[in-house]
């Protein structure tokens, strides 16, 4: 709802600022600057308290009322001159916290596992996901071949683990954990303590597979070629060779 969010993704923003209002604008168009067009209806301040996590829940709520304002405002005739601005807002006013909501990029979906916390990276991966980051890979099995720095796609998003865990890896340095039978999933501890986990990954130039066979394949971890389950070590977990970047 203008002026909050201005720009080409306000659903995305609305839902990463962690707002729980939001509204409809209908304005005008301004002939050189994207959403500056005189407001000619809108929701009532502070807007529509919602509980929605997904662009798809928020989308769903707000366009059926956009559709109404719209039909309401053409058929009173109110784009007829002189065009009143009625915004909550004055003219050029900017709320204090509002972001300009440009296009989602790569960029935003890379976790930086320093300053990102549980909510923060959950709440992404719900609005703009999949998320990523690079670490490093030990192509072939030899071990004299050089590192190299592999795209790790957290394609099915991450949950938080349900229970303590006997393992303390350090913050964004995944862990593959055997767990009952040949289960194995990967654990990456946040900034704010919390364990991660997820089942399965794709790896740049792989198709989406699970996350044991994926380190296995693309030399993640180390991971004998021969190996079929963690249960055959000694212990249950194996580290990846390197943090996640």
């Amino acid at each position: 709802m203008l002026p909050w969010f201005p720009g080409p993704a306000p659903l995305h923003y609305t839902l990463l600022s962690g707002q729980r209002h939001t509204g409809l604008t209908l304005q005008t168009l301004h002939p050189t600057q994207f959403d500056k067009g005189k407001i000619v209806a809108q929701t009532p301040y502070p807007g529509i308290e919602h509980g929605t996590e997904t662009v798809e829940e928020l989308r769903d709520l707000t366009a059926p009322i956009g559709a109404s304002m719209l039909v309401d405002f053409l058929r009173n005739k109110r784009f007829i001159p002189p065009i009143v601005h009625v915004g909550w807002a004055e003219p050029g006013h900017v709320p204090r916290g509002s972001l300009y909501a440009g296009k989602i990029g790569p960029a935003m979906r890379h976790i930086d596992w320093e300053t990102w916390s549980t909510t923060e990276i959950l709440r992404k991966q719900r609005v703009i996901g999949p998320l990523w980051n690079t670490t490093e890979a030990l192509p072939g099995h030899s071990g004299k071949e050089p590192m190299k720095a592999k795209r790790i796609i957290w394609q099915d998003g991450f949950r938080v683990l349900d229970g303590d865990c006997h393992l303390f890896p350090s913050v964004g340095h995944p862990i593959i954990v055997g767990l009952h039978g040949n289960e194995q999933k990967v654990y990456v501890r946040t900034i704010d303590g919390a364990i991660l986990v997820a089942d399965r990954v794709k790896i740049e130039g792989e198709t989406t597979m699970e996350v044991f066979d994926a380190a296995k394949r693309t030399g993640l971890a180390p991971i004998p070629k021969q190996l079929e389950s963690l249960k055959d070590l000694p212990h249950d977990f194996v580290s990846f060779h390197s943090p996640l970047k």
